[in-house]
């Protein structure tokens, strides 16, 4: 059937209508790789009582601003949704979807200007992580879009060019690669001069794990090391033990990611931005213009924003619940700055009645604060608080809890740290 896409929604689809049923009403039909305006053919894919999802035959009447992808993949990779428009137009609809969600999910009324902070559209990741296959041939690679399907890459555009440098050495040394690594990690530094990578990996067998990082390193010496994991109980992750005897195949477990005004220790399994463009001004964002005697940092990683706290507050209370991140919070961390190991709902529930924050700050993974947690964070009652978030739709849940506790949104800034997708990062800084 043939649809006219309206506009585009989070998640990277476009919104249309079916035709109208008896009763006048044409359910809502999500549909990937589109544009607004653009008539397209579609077939349905699922069909649910309130909406329907179709995939894309063809474009029937395109718009005029799409363009041609910048990667082969495009359309069969489930990486990226936006590269068939331009980036002007990228970072024009994000704002609009922004705009949409505070408006319909909280009922937030945003008027000022969303102030956007573009990336080089390209090239921009510092992490990548990809499959690995070695039967019947040996193949690394995505998954295909919407499925498990395995999907053979050999470069990724949006990736660091030592990054693809590193895919293409895998390619090259395929071969050599035993059938236990199933995925692989690249994460590199901030100058993309060296490499720390993670293998997934389904034995704690390493004797042919070792033999091909060895050869891996020789053909790319950028990598300084190879870290090993395994999945454990409850899907969690785990490292594995190194024999003291293969470690200096392996080489390091860390790298020094050095940014304008701060150096931070990132093991293996420890978080950390991963727009290599946009780190300085994201930091900046959160950090620079508060001073003052207590900070909090909330979700804090590896300490991102602790440290640069630090050097204009008395002391900086830094929470941070995984292992691996707490670890080099705790090695990345100054004097002032102490480190919780605490879930942050915990952490906040023996918070003494008495304590006064000058200024807090907190990152929390897609799902946001939840609303027990901004209603404690908003009782605290700081001057002024950041709230940096990966998810309009938790963004706009949570920020209805504060407002309605005596915050307002003194700004809201929206740093593109993923082009060529329609995932939205935003920085929004509220006030008493």
């Amino acid at each position: 059937m043939e649809v006219t896409i309206e506009k585009l929604i989070y998640g990277g689809d476009g919104l249309a209508h079916l035709p109208a049923d008896e009763q006048g009403r044409g359910k809502a039909v999500f549909v990937p790789f589109v544009l607004p305006g653009e008539r397209a053919d579609v077939s349905l894919t699922e069909s649910k009582p309130g909406f329907a999802r179709a995939k894309l035959n063809k474009v029937v009447e395109g718009a005029a601003s799409r363009i041609e992808p910048g990667c082969p993949h495009f359309g069969d990779c489930g990486g990226c949704q936006y590269q068939h428009a331009s980036y002007e137009d990228q970072l024009r609809f994000k704002s609009e979807i922004l705009r949409e969600t505070l408006r319909r999910t909280a009922k937030i009324e945003f008027d000022d200007e969303i102030r956007v902070h573009p990336s080089k559209p390209w090239n921009y990741r510092n992490r990548t992580r990809m499959r690995v296959r070695s039967e019947p041939e040996f193949v690394i690679g995505y998954n295909r879009f919407g499925s498990h399907a395995f999907l053979p890459v050999r470069e990724c555009p949006i990736s660091s060019p030592l990054i693809n440098r590193a895919v293409a050495a895998v390619w090259k040394l395929g071969p050599q690669a035993p059938a236990c690594i199933s995925e692989i990690e690249f994460f590199a530094n901030a100058e993309d001069s060296e490499l720390l990578l993670e293998f997934t990996v389904a034995s704690q067998e390493l004797q042919g794990v070792a033999e091909f990082t060895r050869a891996f390193r020789q053909e790319l010496p950028n990598i300084v090391g190879v870290v090993p994991f395994s999945a454990g109980a409850n899907a969690s992750v785990v490292r594995v033990d190194v024999p003291e005897d293969m470690q200096s195949s392996f080489g390091t477990d860390m790298l020094v990611y050095q940014t304008s005004s701060v150096q931070y220790r990132v093991s293996a399994g420890s978080f950390f931005q991963t727009n290599r463009f946009l780190v300085d001004e994201m930091v900046g964002l959160a950090t620079e213009g508060h001073n003052g005697g207590f900070a909090l940092d909330l979700y804090s990683g590896v300490g991102l924003f602790s440290l640069p706290l630090s050097q204009n507050f008395r002391q900086v209370a830094a929470v941070e619940s995984a292992p691996f991140a707490f670890h080099d919070l705790q090695a990345n961390a100054p004097s002032n700055v102490k480190g919780y190991r605490v879930p942050v709902d915990q952490f906040l529930a023996y918070v003494p009645d008495e304590t006064r924050f000058d200024y807090i700050v907190a990152d929390p993974p897609r799902g946001g604060l939840g609303e027990k947690v901004a209603k404690v964070l908003a009782g605290l009652k700081a001057p002024q608080f950041t709230y940096v978030s990966c998810d309009p739709a938790t963004l706009a849940r949570d920020l209805r809890v504060v407002i309605g506790a005596g915050y307002r949104i003194r700004e809201m800034h929206l740093v593109d740290m993923f082009p060529q997708t329609f995932h939205i990062e935003t920085v929004t800084m509220l006030e008493r």
